[in-house]
């Protein structure tokens, strides 16, 4: 019987395709309007901070479908060309 040797890091294919599953999770966290004082609310915001987290610690950097904050975009779309 053959072993196979365990990797120590995800293949760019396992990224991308953590990455795609983790937008999805994303938006199913922040879609419901709850509110603020509602347990559900705090148990969706503390699971977001888990992905945010895992996304940083796996890929190095921030997740790339986070572009919003409250005062706007963080940067401009890569197609934005100033006029």
């Amino acid at each position: 019987m053959a072993r196979t040797k365990l990797s120590k890091q995800l293949s760019q294919a396992e990224i991308d395709r953590f990455l795609a599953e983790a937008e999805r999770l994303h938006k199913s966290i922040v879609q419901p309007l709850l509110s603020p004082s509602c347990e559900h609310y705090r148990a969706l915001q503390r699971t977001h901070e888990a992905l945010l987290k895992s996304i940083r610690e796996i890929t190095g950097k921030d997740a790339p479908f986070i572009m919003w904050n409250g005062t706007g975009p963080v940067r401009p779309p890569a197609d934005w060309v100033a006029g």
